[in-house]
């Protein structure tokens, strides 16, 4: 029987056979006090950044390094990875005393080339994304007789993140609920088939951040399908298109999907923090934001629920940006727009208007002689239902209020540009492009830019993480028709956003 082909059984025996605790350490399954009082059930954190590579991914790794025949062992192996599984193909290398090369994109950033070499692999820096990188390492394997190790959609990759849960279920009685985080699905489909074997009463859920859904994607095409381009946020499970074999599986086993927002992520990374004083990276508190979610919105009471902590590899100038979204994330800051009088007193009549409640925020300029746009954060005790009521109540006072609470753009730019209009009239065109986050990034732009193109707006601010989200407007007065040639000379993702209410309000 080939493996591709096996059954629940199968994966049951390869997981219980799985010889990895020479590398592997059993990961302590951690009650959060503070989280489960707020929520009224037991939450419970499956802690894998114990692991030397502060990830779960030295599990699969190694489980299928470790399988290997003696030959292929003796020729070496190969993957390409910019995250977490180069790191647990390194070290697993290193603990056999095998040759191991690792491709990685050329925007990869120098920490996670040095933590690759540390461990003794070679790294080879090639293309500008995950796919160019993989087919390479795949050209590679084939030339020079290495192994592939796949990231995910593999057997013995899967079994041996499916130890996690055959330790779970040794520490705690009378589980109800595991959360699972999915990027290719790996992770998910090695804990759902191992527990849907042994206790198919536990539920089992999968949770994806919403600017990578492939997995749930996958499962309403009845097929792996690409979803395109995906938001690098949570990288670890930045993911474009669902494993074949990790969707054959879950597809099963797995009883529901829930997506979460960055901001939602952030909030979750704060309350690993606070219960733990542990920082996840994104893709490791994803688990936990989808519990919080799914717990909320079935208004679950009671019960032991589980979130898996998968990796602790963030970035530290990523934390600036955690930070501030965490409160959005978690409903106790709303983002209002709201238009005001132009007159002395104004900002007093309407701080009077919000009531007694703290303004996080506020931003203005002079613009006209009668109205102003203002950009305003509240502070919140009761999420969405008080959010609701403040909005009501100045409109009774006359204000003219929108909520920006779920606006992407605000939070990520147009709060820093709040500054008035243009004073001339031009035709404007406002773009989201994502740069790669390397030295010669803006360069490559401007150049291929040239003189098409004047710009009127820019901004950009570096969050640590391997993509910048950069905002740019382009005159588009004389020159409608080259602006999709520009966009696909660049070969950045981009996307037109010249309709969003944030932008018209604020800064149009």
């Amino acid at each position: 029987m080939l493996d591709k082909q096996l059954d629940a059984q199968g994966y049951l025996k390869k997981t219980l056979l799985a010889r990895i605790y020479d590398l592997v350490t059993v990961s302590p399954l951690q009650n959060l006090d503070g989280l489960s009082s707020r929520l009224g059930v037991n939450v419970m954190l499956k802690r894998e950044d114990y692991q030397k590579i502060h990830s779960f991914k030295i599990r699969g790794a190694y489980h299928k390094i470790k399988n290997l025949d003696e030959g292929q062992l003796k020729a070496g192996i190969i993957t390409a990875s910019a995250g977490n599984h180069a790191q647990g193909v390194a070290l697993s290398a290193k603990k056999l005393g095998i040759k191991a090369i690792i491709v990685m994109p050329t925007t990869t950033p120098d920490l996670k080339i040095d933590a690759v070499r540390n461990f003794g692999a070679d790294v080879v820096l090639y293309g500008d994304s995950f796919n160019e990188s993989y087919d390479y390492a795949q050209q590679l394997s084939k030339k020079k007789g290495l192994t592939m190790i796949p990231p995910y959609d593999d057997p013995d990759v899967i079994a041996g993140q499916g130890t996690i849960a055959h330790e779970i279920i040794g520490q705690c009685n009378n589980i109800d609920t595991v959360y699972v985080q999915i990027g290719g699905g790996g992770l998910a489909a090695g804990i759902a088939t191992y527990i849907k074997s042994l206790l198919p009463q536990v539920k089992v859920i999968g949770v994806e951040a919403e600017g990578s859904a492939c997995m749930k994607a996958a499962l309403k095409a009845g097929a792996p399908v690409d979803i395109g381009y995906v938001s690098h946020f949570a990288d670890g499970v930045a993911v474009s298109r669902a494993g074949t074999e990790t969707f054959r599986l879950l597809s099963k086993y797995l009883d529901d999907i829930v997506t979460c927002s960055n901001d939602e992520i952030c909030a979750a990374i704060k309350d690993i923090f606070d219960d733990t004083r542990a920082i996840a990276e994104p893709s490791g508190a994803l688990s936990l934001a989808g519990l919080k979610k799914y717990v909320r919105e079935n208004n679950i009471r009671n019960g032991n629920h589980i979130a898996i902590l998968s990796g602790a590899n963030v970035k530290f100038h990523s934390l600036r940006m955690i930070a501030e979204r965490c409160d959005v994330g978690e409903m106790s800051e709303g983002i209002l727009s709201v238009e005001i009088p132009e007159r002395s007193g104004a900002f007093l009549d309407f701080v009077k208007s919000i009531g007694d409640r703290v303004v996080t925020e506020f931003s203005y300029r002079y613009n006209t002689e009668d109205r102003a746009r203002v950009f305003a954060s509240v502070e919140l005790t009761e999420g969405k239902k008080e959010l609701g009521e403040i909005c009501k109540s100045l409109k009774k006072n006359g204000y003219l209020v929108t909520d920006l609470t779920d606006d992407v753009l605000a939070k990520d730019h147009i709060r820093y540009m709040v500054g008035g209009h243009p004073s001339s009239h031009f035709n404007e065109r406002l773009f989201l492009f994502e740069f790669p986050a390397t030295s010669n990034a803006l360069l490559k732009f401007l150049e291929t830019l040239g003189n098409s193109y004047n710009i009127t707006l820019f901004h950009f601010r570096i969050t640590g993480l391997e993509f910048c989200s950069v905002l740019c407007g382009l005159d588009v007065t004389d020159k409608e028709e080259g602006v999709n040639d520009f966009i696909k000379a660049i070969g950045y993702p981009a996307e037109e956003v010249t309709s969003n209410t944030a932008y018209q309000q604020l800064v149009r």
